[in-house]
């Protein structure tokens, strides 16, 4: 594809997009001719495809594959044989994802040209928000973004998420001409490795801006409210720098000083004041728009799992700033954008872009589908432009790196179509995540079982915080364990923390809303004990973070894993437990 129209910005951006989704079918044949023509003498199609360029070909003979499929070609670049392996143009890095749902990280081959897609999908964003909410480029956006430390592979191709690799890149670093893209942070605190030096400043840096931000976010959910509770704990040394004109002893990053001394440099006592008379406040409800009372919205991912931090952001919101999910992507590829971003969250759809690799999609059976090690049938899959609307499919994805029917674990409903370009609703991630016995339930199973647990919790002001489970096999039968951080809204919920009939409720709630196989596995088949919930103590997932973060995640891609499988991370949490409830009862079950 003409590299010239990945730069498109502004006005132009918007009407590639349109030309995109008319002709979406058409878009796709050539990207994947494209894809066929240049990467047809790699090894891996040469031995699917035996040089040919044919569709027809491709869709016949190339598998479908999950990591495991293309871990070897992979493997054997990183440990320094040639690129050619998989693609005609130089593997340039290695993208390390996120390890969703509790499973290991994997390393995505990236060329040079996958940084131009990226580019051109966050180009889209701006445009398409500023055609709902206008005059956004009249102010700052204090987005707090986040790297990682990179590795290597054994042959020395840099290994980094997706996101430290754009922050890094000439398009994030040359992005002063866009007046959309005025950030509060400092290039050098955003690039800067320590986690919490850079949370530090890039905090300081929104609140000296608080006059002039118009938007607030992070890349997840997870760490926007992650940067809140630092807030929390930090706003005095934050306000005694302000009012010094100094930045506190403990940021030492060379970087983060320079750039830190240049926004402070002087006393500014006024500031501080504002500040701290707004921090001491008894209830934190409402305060993002209290700190930066020109903010229009919050812009964090908040879909599939996600929306388990919806109350959240609702509570420090005051529910007056709406939630925006801007994009849909991954470390193999970038998808799509939201043309409708003031939509409720629940109503989040994302409409696929044509250009950015070539998609197929495996129709699913109530958005519940097969294993990652089950084959699937090459004639099952549906091009892109083909869905149906309100039917499940996965996704897989072909792309110009390498990545040839790779599934991509995500389940999405078909909701509508912009032009020819379909719009998807993400639900959540294929893979199961518990399972104890012929019960399986899945990320998506367990999401929904807690959002119909959790609503018991809301009358006695108790907010769901967060939640992670484990399958316990240690005794027999084994069960399921549910990892709960509760914090209380209100002096009155104290006393319903320790409300022991509450929390037994909350069991049954899951347990009811879990499946017919597992409530079968539970009343009838007795090979599934009483489901446990475990409340630990405030600060628990902050800990787990960190944890996982030590363990060589990545604070700007993490996401609380809904299984733990870790040995270490399933000892630190119990060793924050506070109360043990379990299920008093059966689940309601009856034959079909």
């Amino acid at each position: 594809m003409d590299g010239k129209r990945l730069e498109y910005k502004g006005e132009e951006a918007l009407k590639e997009l349109e030309n995109l989704t008319e002709k979406a079918d058409e878009v796709q044949e050539k990207i994947l001719n494209e894809i066929l023509t240049r990467n047809r003498e790699t090894e891996y199609l040469k031995k699917h495809m035996d040089g040919s360029t044919d569709r027809s070909t491709f869709k016949l003979q190339v598998p479908v594959v999950s990591y495991d499929g293309i871990r070897p070609y992979i493997q054997r670049i990183a440990n320094g044989e040639d690129y050619s392996l998989i693609s005609a143009h130089p593997i340039t890095e290695m993208l390390i994802s996120s390890g969703t749902s509790g499973g290991e990280p994997k390393l995505m081959p990236s060329i040079a040209e996958d940084l131009d897609r990226r580019a051109f999908l966050y180009n889209l964003i701006m445009p398409i928000m500023n055609q709902h909410i206008p005059g956004l480029d009249e102010g700052k956006a204090m987005y707090l973004y986040f790297v990682k430390a990179e590795a290597s592979t054994p042959c020395g191709l840099p290994a980094r998420p997706v996101l430290t690799s754009f922050y890094k890149s000439k398009h994030f670093k040359c992005r002063s001409k866009d007046p959309f893209n005025d950030l509060t942070s400092p290039d050098q605190a955003i690039l800067c490795t320590d986690s919490r030096q850079s949370m530090y400043c890039q905090l300081l840096s929104g609140l000296l801006h608080r006059h002039h931000v118009l938007r607030l976010g992070a890349v997840f959910a997870s760490a926007f409210l992650r940067a809140i509770t630092f807030l929390e704990r930090h706003w005095p040394q934050l306000c005694n720098d302000i009012r010094r004109g100094h930045i506190d002893s403990s940021v030492t990053d060379p970087g983060c000083l320079a750039a830190m001394s240049a926004l402070i440099s002087r006393p500014n006592t006024q500031l501080a004041a504002e500040i701290e008379a707004i921090c001491e406040r008894t209830s934190w409800k409402g305060i993002l728009g209290q700190l930066w009372p020109k903010a229009k919205y919050i812009e964090v991912v908040v879909t599939g799992t996600m929306a388990q931090y919806i109350p959240g952001l609702e509570f420090y919101s005051g529910g007056k700033l709406p939630l925006v999910c801007a994009m849909y992507a991954s470390s193999e590829c970038y998808f799509g954008v939201n043309m409708k971003p003031l939509c409720k969250p629940e109503e989040v759809a994302y409409t696929l872009l044509p250009n950015m690799g070539y998609f197929e999609l495996i129709p699913l059976e109530n958005g519940v589908g097969a294993e990652e090690e089950e084959e699937v049938e090459n004639e099952k899959l549906v091009d892109l432009v083909d869905v149906k609307i309100g039917s499940y499919y996965e996704l897989v994805v072909t792309t110009f790196a390498g990545l040839y029917r790779y599934r991509i674990g995500d389940v999405l409903q078909a909701v509508g179509f912009h032009k020819r370009a379909p719009q998807f609703r993400f639900i959540g991630r294929r893979s199961v995540i518990l399972s104890i016995d012929s019960e399986k339930t899945n990320e998506e199973d367990l999401h929904k079982s807690v959002s119909n647990a959790k609503k018991l919790l809301e009358p006695y002001d108790l907010l769901l915080v967060e939640y992670t489970s484990y399958a316990d096999t240690t005794s027999i039968p084994g069960h399921y364990v549910l990892f709960w951080e509760v914090s209380c809204t209100s002096v009155a919920a104290v006393r319903a923390l320790e409300d022991h009939q509450l929390f037994e409720e909350c069991c049954i709630a899951v347990e009811e809303a879990l499946d017919y196989v597992y409530r079968r596995c539970r009343t009838c088949d007795k090979s599934v004990g009483p489901l446990e919930i475990r409340v630990v103590e405030e600060g628990t997932f902050e800990a787990l973070m960190d944890h996982c973060i030590s363990q060589g995640g990545s604070i700007n891609q993490y996401k609380t894993p809904r299984c733990i499988k870790s040995g270490s991370a399933l000892e630190l949490l119990n060793a924050k437990v506070v109360a043990c409830y379990f299920t008093p009862r059966n689940p309601t079950w009856s034959p079909l």
